[in-house]
């Protein structure tokens, strides 16, 4: 069982290595997917949005949604903390 596990792992992360060789490389301004998107917020975020700040607009705005599902999960796992901490106390004393 575990060769025919190993077996099909080395095959996924040749797949995964062959499939990564179209990539464009890391940061590169050139690839097909930075040319257009980039530009389009930078020029139009103060227009659209009034923020002075880029980083602003694109968290407050255009990823409103993700930064708020981001914060659901931060102010969860804090509550959770706060919670096993008060349970923790309570059987201490």
């Amino acid at each position: 069982m575990k060769r025919i596990l190993l077996v099909f792992l080395a095959g996924f992360a040749a797949l995964l290595i062959w499939a990564s060789a179209d990539l464009p490389d890391r940061a590169d301004t050139q690839a097909p997917a930075n040319q257009h998107v980039s530009d389009e917020y930078i020029v139009r975020s103060k227009e659209d949005i009034g923020a002075p700040n880029i980083v602003t607009a694109v968290l407050a705005d255009y990823r409103g949604y993700d930064t708020m599902g981001e914060l659901i999960v931060i102010f969860t796992a804090g509550l959770a903390c706060v919670f096993v901490l008060a349970a923790v106390r309570k059987r201490d004393d």
